[in-house]
């Protein structure tokens, strides 16, 4: 008897999905011992199969030679395996490779037909074979049009989308999740959940989003933001509620069998959330989408749970939803994590340090800022960073969306009572009103005034609010446009030239000065900026004006591919030390360069680097992307290099 060739799931998956470019991920199995599911083995010299979990039968999965590999197939029998262990449906009601037929000629294979009680009529078909979103949901729809089932699954791995077609209607509904073999979609939809047991903080908020609006918002004639927006600030009232108000924490925001149940409890939820939280949403809004649309759109959302999830996680998925054309208009190109990251680190925010970001956007610089107070001062206790967080951390940004967006992070992160403010930072002339919100902004930015040393300055400032007194500031500002308004002008030493006013200037060379302003003597600031500021001849102005109010603590020259898609201009990271007068006299120092060039991995998957003349770390160019931890080891040399000055 021929002795059984060793297992190389390991192995083979580890080749399989490393690499980058491929649509496939194993994310959705995290649950699953794999090595203890799927048997892998080289049939033949380099070549890998899988023994089929339904068939039995040897299937080719990875070349080692061509590097052609099949993961849609690691992600079939995964999938076989969840319907039947996990799932209960046994094996005889299970096929793979099923026929589909389409009329008379054509027809198609389906990759996992799950069958009725009877064996014969099809109840769940699975589409693994297309990654891509769209086009494997399109194809889905055909297979459950072609055999009248009443549930269709697509997965790459990844992401999972659930298709239910209730017989009469012609659109696809969608469910939270598969029904087990003995219950009926209806048991699904009726029985009661709870916060705990039946939503998960591993959930992908941001493709959870992709995929309502792939099913649904894309042509349901409402403003997809505002209305997701909607549901989220609904769903985090349930949960608050279930949480602490709930004896046993049963969820409210879920889909019901009946549509006009499931909006009626989703729009109360929501009525009360405004009516808790206020300043975000007006108390008379209603939920737009449809019963129907609601029912569907809910179905995604319902299992992932916001507290505790991860909020850096949660600001990428909003920052996805906010529309991309309020962004170009206002050059809001929202700052990459590792970028983030770095900053962050090379300030080392303190826990008694007031922390600042003028144009806060989604809030990226803030919830890092409160990670790394947290781990680095509170042992990673949730509860210190909130009361952290309500005293500290402070944001300001004019665009409606994004304030939006910024006060609903704050509140996943426990702090309802943050210092998010909807202001625009170059123009404190707009501060001023008596609109409620106005009122609160202004009550709780003048307990940050700087002490002037003398009352009239005081009191000028309490008018102007010119200069504040924040510890730490960390900002990606702006870049499109230019400041043509004389009264936003005159407020600025840049917006004078030869003592008169300028027609315009670029904002964010205003947003240099004004952050400035807003850090006391001796504060320190991170500010992504275009690197012609510090390279073009005509910005030697801008350079001065920085040597007299700031030393320059370190430069990071970003890879020109950072921001991209959205944008490619070339930038940097400026950081600065206001000056104090114990400093003022300090100005030979030297000051840290670096420069994250374009990298990658070699053949044996370890980073490639080398130093450059400055010192800095640089990549090779074998590599095909941006690594996250280059620039985290950038931020590492930095504080070595800050201790030894």
């Amino acid at each position: 008897m021929p002795t059984k060739k060793p297992n190389k799931v390991g192995e083979v998956l580890s080749k399989i999905f490393k690499n980058g470019e491929t649509k496939y991920n194993l994310q959705e199995f995290s649950d699953i011992k794999i090595e203890d599911v799927l048997y892998i083995f080289e049939k033949e010299k380099d070549r890998f199969y899988l023994k089929c979990l339904k068939r039995q039968k040897d299937v080719f999965v990875y070349d080692e030679n061509t590097n052609k590999s099949q993961p849609e197939e690691i992600v079939r029998q995964l999938w076989i395996h969840k319907l039947n262990k996990i799932y209960k449906y046994p094996m005889d009601r299970i096929d793979a490779e099923r026929t589909i037929h389409f009329g008379t000629k054509e027809h198609a294979r389906a990759d996992v037909v799950v069958f009725k009680q009877d064996k014969i009529t099809p109840y769940i078909i699975l589409e693994t074979k297309i990654p891509k979103k769209e086009k494997g949901i399109d194809q889905l729809k055909s297979y459950l049009n072609a055999e009248g089932a009443e549930i269709g699954l697509w997965s790459n791995g990844h992401s999972r989308v659930i298709l239910y077609r209730p017989y009469p209607r012609e659109f696809s509904d969608t469910l939270p999740d598969l029904p087990t073999a003995d219950k009926t979609i209806d048991d699904l939809l009726e029985e009661k959940k709870t916060l705990l047991k039946d939503t998960t903080t591993k959930a992908d908020l941001k493709d959870i989003i992709e995929n309502m609006e792939e099913l649904v918002l894309a042509n349901a004639g409402v403003d997809v933001f505002n209305e997701v927006f909607k549901l989220i600030y609904a769903k985090l009232f349930d949960e608050s509620e279930a949480r602490f108000a709930r004896p046993d924490q049963e969820i409210f925001f879920r889909k019901y069998k009946d549509p006009s149940k499931t909006y009626s409890a989703i729009n109360e939820l929501f009525k009360k959330a405004t009516r808790k939280w206020p300043g975000i949403f007006l108390e008379q809004e209603n939920i737009k989408l449809s019963p129907d649309h609601l029912s569907i759109v809910v179905g995604e959302l319902e299992k992932a749970r916001l507290f505790g999830s991860d909020l850096s996680i949660i600001d990428e998925a909003f920052e996805h939803l906010i529309p991309e054309v309020a962004k170009g208009k206002k050059g809001q190109y929202f700052t990459p994590r590792h970028v983030i990251a770095m900053a962050v680190k090379m300030l080392d925010p303190k826990k008694d340090e007031y922390v600042i970001d003028p144009a806060a956007g989604s809030g990226g610089f803030l919830i890092n800022a409160m990670y790394y107070v947290r781990d680095r001062y509170f042992n990673g206790s949730d509860d210190s960073m909130k009361e952290y967080a309500k005293e500290f951390i402070w944001g300001i940004d004019f665009a409606e969306e994004i304030s939006k967006v910024s006060k609903a992070l704050m509140l996943i992160a426990g702090d309802g009572r943050s210092h998010m403010f909807k202001l625009n930072s170059l123009d404190p002339r707009e501060w001023q009103g008596e609109d409620v919100e106005l009122l609160d902004a202004r009550a709780k930015l003048k307990t940050r005034l700087l002490d002037l040393g003398n009352s009239a300055d005081n009191a000028e400032n309490q008018k102007t609010f010119h200069y504040l007194n924040f510890d730490v500031l960390l900002t990606n500002p702006p870049f499109a446009g230019e400041i043509k308004d004389s009264g936003i002008l005159r407020q600025y030493f840049f917006g004078k030239k030869r003592g008169k006013l300028v027609n315009k200037i670029e904002r964010h060379i205003l947003f240099i000065e004004r952050t400035l302003d807003m850090l006391r003597p001796g504060g320190r600031m991170a500010i992504v900026l275009p690197q012609g500021v510090l390279n073009n001849t005509n910005m030697e102005y801008v350079r001065n004006y920085l040597l007299n109010k700031a030393r320059i603590l370190a430069v990071i020259g970003l890879h020109g591919n950072t921001f991209r898609p959205h944008a490619g201009v070339k930038t940097s990271v400026l950081f600065l030390k206001k000056w104090d007068k114990d400093e003022e006299a300090l100005r030979n120092y030297p000051i840290f360069l670096a420069v994250s060039k374009k990298g990658g991995k070699d053949n044996s998957g370890d980073p490639v680097y080398k130093k450059d003349a400055s010192g800095g770390f640089v990549h090779d160019t074998k590599g095909r992307k941006v690594l996250d931890h280059d620039l985290d080891e950038i931020a590492d040399e930095f504080l070595k290099f800050a201790k030894k000055i």
